[in-house]
């Protein structure tokens, strides 16, 4: 292969580790030879020459049939004389030597030889000290020379080129940057017309925001709490999407859930039970009872009209209404029927049915003594929640349940609590006590750790309130209250854990709960037990010497 002018006598080419290069087509191009001498040779600092460097590496270059392999810069037409000069680039011992390949060989260079000579001299300079500064005219006359020949760059070597002259400290509002940004500009491809349709306004717009992904996964309460001034844009979907945000991320706004109430009412001949039981899913989580006064009779009505149509649907309104407090007894004499009993048992949500069905004969039982209508068969009935809550399996990894067990492990002995206990009708408790007459703390195994369900007398229920524990058969749950058991502000219970808290209570067993504010505060362990202590002594509990 004849050497290019001024090349040094033939040596054995060798392999230089991580050498690539790019074309136009690659992610990166380079910028002329004077830049070259700029990063030699610029007052930068360390980091700011690091920074130089970070040029993403770019892939081999093909000097066979490419289309752009042989392209030359100034001319060239054969490609041996390339794939030498790329080896010789490769092989520098010196940026001096780099610059020198680049400035004698003119004609053979490609524009892939620039990503070689950078990429050798991100490995040279990563071994060198700091280079010796360069005149201040030096970089002026580099900068006119790229201003003049910016506009034949491609978009490959203008992003070099802006990159290199924002870390060599060119001023951002200086004549460089600003023609580089410019010619960027002119190269990104036009974008395309809009395409014709009707402007998107009112109930239509804000159906477009909250349905984007976006929206749906990060809440963004400024937004949906200004939506509730304008009620009369919003359609049933946009409804659905605002109670499915409130009540997906907690979020109570009395103003927004007051417009949805009102929405409901004003538009109950309109809905059907399926919509309606998506628009009333926030009231009982968040456990908010609106103020509109019809609210409670436009749903009653709507029970009555469609209890037939959608099963499913009726029952899930009813269980946010049972959240609430709020049963009505027309509709759960409907949904205790027989016939309907034997409706939903032949199909495919049958078991969440009738789980929610014993759910429902469970608040009958403890909430409603003057309903005298049909109930649940005891064959039909379920375990209400046999485990934990969803919520709480999948953020098990920041509760508070581990570290209280094994305080109360240490503070009581294990022989002396149950964990995760589900007590009739299927309500999980996080940690229960067998207390007896004197106040003292019984092994559990001694005793029968459940409550008569359902309960002898409501005077049982009463003695849940009390401070003391003097019941023969008093049980103590504690109940732990992390921060995703409430609304979003932290004040107000969630409509399940609201409702679950009431029923253990009315069947006969005491409730200690253990805020998350309290647990979080306590620092280690030890201060995790005297807190522990200090919450049963208050109720009057005594045990023996520490266990553990």
């Amino acid at each position: 292969m004849r050497r290019p002018r001024g090349e040094p006598g033939p040596r054995a080419p060798r392999p230089t580790e991580g050498a690539t290069c790019a074309g136009p087509g690659e992610s990166w191009s380079p910028s002329p030879n004077a830049m070259l001498r700029v990063l030699l040779s610029a007052q930068t600092s360390p980091a700011r020459l690091s920074g130089l460097l970070l040029i993403p590496p770019v892939q081999p270059c093909c000097l066979g049939t490419s289309k752009w392999a042989d392209r030359p810069l100034g001319g060239g037409p054969s490609a041996g004389p390339v794939q030498g000069l790329q080896r010789l680039l490769e092989q520098a011992k010196s940026p001096g030597e780099l610059l020198r390949w680049l400035g004698q060989n003119p004609t053979k260079v490609r524009t892939h030889h620039y990503s070689v000579a950078l990429r050798r001299l991100g490995q040279l300079l990563g071994s060198r000290p700091r280079p010796p500064p360069v005149e201040q005219a030096t970089l002026q006359d580099l900068s006119q020379l790229i201003i003049r020949n910016c506009p034949s760059f491609d978009i490959h070597t203008i992003h070099v080129c802006l990159h290199l002259a924002v870390l060599l400290g060119f001023p951002s509002d200086g004549p460089l940057v600003c023609a580089l940004e410019q010619e960027r500009r002119l190269r990104l491809p036009p974008k395309p017309p809009p395409p014709l349709q009707p402007l998107l306004r009112g109930g239509q717009g804000l159906e477009a925001a909250l349905s984007c992904p976006r929206f749906l996964r990060y809440p963004r309460q400024h937004l949906i709490s200004s939506l509730a001034a304008r009620p009369e844009e919003l359609t049933p979907h946009v409804m659905v999407l605002l109670a499915q945000h409130l009540a997906r991320h907690r979020l109570r706004e009395p103003q927004l859930l007051e417009a949805i109430a009102h929405f409901l009412v004003v538009q109950e001949t309109q809905l059907s039970s399926k919509v309606v039981q998506k628009l009333v899913l926030p009231f009982g989580r968040l456990n908010y009872l609106p103020l509109e006064q019809q609210f409670m009779p436009c749903l009653e009505r709507i029970l009555a009209r469609e209890a037939g149509v959608a099963p499913l649907a009726t029952v899930n309104i009813l269980m946010s209404l049972c959240q609430l407090r709020c049963l009505p007894f027309r509709a759960l004499h409907f949904v205790f029927s027989p016939g309907f009993i034997n409706y939903i048992s032949g199909t495919p949500h049958a078991l969440i049915v009738r789980r929610y069905l014993s759910l429902l004969d469970t608040a009958v039982e403890l909430e409603l003594p003057g309903y005298r209508g049909p109930r649940l068969p005891r064959r039909q009935q379920v375990p209400i929640f046999p485990q934990p809550l969803i919520t709480d399996r999948a953020r098990c990894k920041y509760s508070h349940k581990d570290i209280v067990a094994e305080g109360l492990r240490q503070l009581l002995g294990e022989e002396k609590y149950r964990q995760d206990l589900t007590v009739p009708p299927g309500y999980c408790t996080d940690f229960l006590l067998c207390v007896g007459s004197s106040g003292a703390v019984l092994p559990v195994r001694t005793q029968d750790p459940f409550l008569p369900y359902p309960p002898r007398s409501c005077l049982q229920g009463q003695a849940a309130s009390s401070p003391t524990t003097r019941d023969p058969a008093q049980r103590v749950v504690l109940v732990l209250r992390e921060r995703w058991h409430f609304c979003r502000d932290g004040r107000v219970l969630l409509g399940s854990r609201a409702l679950r808290e009431r029923h253990l209570g009315l069947m006969g067993y005491q409730l200690l709960p253990l805020p998350f504010e309290e647990l979080e505060s306590q620092r280690g362990l030890p201060q995790l037990k005297s807190y522990l202590r200090q919450k049963l002594q208050a109720l009057g509990l005594r045990w023996g010497p520490e266990g553990g």
